[in-house]
């Protein structure tokens, strides 16, 4: 969330904000909520001063005084628990509200609805010339016997799969090798919980508000199933005081995803690019609160995705996001979308997104400096590969005419060395 503090000392760059997301806030309720709270805390800091001193005065009272203290008392007592019943009923209104303030998206986020109006910023890799009429990924995914969606929609209704054979092993050596590529650039391998508490998800910034999207268990176990292990990696140090002289913390985890795709009815349903579980390699920044530092890890997180898409070899571009397609938390995000032919576009594969401090103050997420100040720290994410969209690119990229794959370079080893996969068809 914002600090507060800054959304009373400007309103208007969080109202310009939240318009340009195309995000409905209410400031002037919360400024009047806020002027309301720290008035009442004043009464009530008030009355209990006075509720101290009667009590100092009781012991030198005379009987009759004395009685008129505790009568004093007793109203005090009874004025000071209507302002604390009235201080609770506005901090919770206040707080709700807070949750739903989106932050202030930087200078350079362009303007725009919707995803149509996000702007190309970078075209990189040539696109597949075919001689020869090319399939999708469906197409080969059925006709090799490595996708079968029928079963799949019968084990777990539509937008549900099983993968078989070397699509199964190819997804296992996409997720590997993009695991790998991060923990040689220094990335600590993490090993996360894909079911999470409500807070958590309240904390990284995805509640209230994304609550049709994810997958909730039953109420008596207040847990959710992840849609990005950034849930669970972000909020590793919810409530902890970091030594700054350890940041930044850079992490990465492997997991299963489950995203409900509400909203989207009859939107990509056939095959894997609109599904409702998937693996995911996700990477994380914990950093301290410097502006340039984050901009910084931002180019670096988004060239660590570039790195794994060029090393296997998929054309894509990279897009700097509207306002009107840029989440409640972030400041500004660049999605990666690859070349998909089937689509006969790109699609969308990576989102790189910086939150300055939004989730750590959510997550009561802080570092200590060498002077011995506490802060909120600054939280960036990126994906490295998400495992069906990259199945899709790779498939379909890298096809050849009997309805094969050829594996890059990089995931043959992963795959018994083999260049090629699939019988001709």
């Amino acid at each position: 969330m914002l600090d507060l503090k800054f959304i009373r000392n400007h309103p208007d760059a969080v109202r310009a904000g939240a318009a340009k997301k195309h995000i409905p806030c209410d400031v002037d309720r919360i400024l009047e909520l806020d002027k309301a709270n720290r008035a009442l805390g004043v009464d009530i800091d008030g009355l209990r001063q006075k509720q101290k001193e009667a009590g100092k005065n009781m012991a030198s009272a005379s009987p009759d005084e004395r009685k008129e203290l505790i009568a004093a008392q007793g109203t005090l007592k009874s004025e000071l628990k209507g302002l604390e019943a009235k201080q609770t009923e506005v901090g919770d209104e206040l707080k709700a509200l807070l949750l739903l303030v989106p932050n202030v998206p930087a200078d350079e986020v362009p303007d725009g609805k919707t995803d149509e109006d996000n702007l190309e910023i970078a075209v990189v890799g040539d696109l597949p010339k075919f001689d020869f009429t090319p399939r999708s990924h469906s197409e080969i995914g059925e006709q090799q016997d490595w996708l079968d969606v029928i079963r799949g929609a019968r084990l777990a209704g539509s937008r549900n799969y099983v993968l078989k054979g070397d699509l199964s092993l190819m997804e296992g050596a996409i997720m590997r090798f993009a695991l790998d590529t991060m923990v040689a650039k220094g990335f600590t391998p993490l090993s996360v919980p894909t079911l999470v508490r409500t807070e958590t998800m309240v904390g990284t910034g995805y509640f209230p508000g994304g609550e049709d999207q994810a997958y909730k268990c039953d109420d008596r176990d207040d847990l959710c199933l992840v849609g990005t292990a950034e849930v669970p990696i972000t909020a590793l140090h919810q409530d902890e005081i970091l030594d700054g002289s350890t940041l930044p913390l850079r992490f990465v985890a492997q997991s299963q995803c489950y995203r409900r795709e509400a909203g989207t009815y009859g939107k990509d349903t056939k095959g894997l690019y609109r599904v409702h579980q998937f693996q995911k390699v996700e990477q994380v920044v914990i950093d301290v609160a410097d502006e340039a530092q984050s901009l910084e890890h931002h180019q670096q997180i988004l060239r660590n995705s570039q790195d794994v898409l060029e090393a296997l070899d998929l054309p894509y571009r990279i897009v700097n996001v509207c306002g009107g397609d840029l989440g409640q938390p972030q400041i500004q995000k660049f999605d990666i979308e690859t070349w998909m032919p089937s689509r006969e576009s790109y699609g969308e594969t990576h989102s790189a997104s910086r939150f300055h401090s939004f989730q750590a103050r959510r997550l009561n997420l802080r570092y200590r400096d060498a002077d011995g100040k506490v802060h909120f720290c600054h939280t960036l994410n990126n994906t490295v590969a998400a495992s069906t969209r990259m199945l899709i690119a790779l498939m379909e990229n890298h096809q050849t005419a009997e309805g094969q794959i050829r594996i890059p370079e990089p995931l043959r080893p992963y795959l018994g060395g083999r260049e090629l996969v699939g019988k001709p068809l």
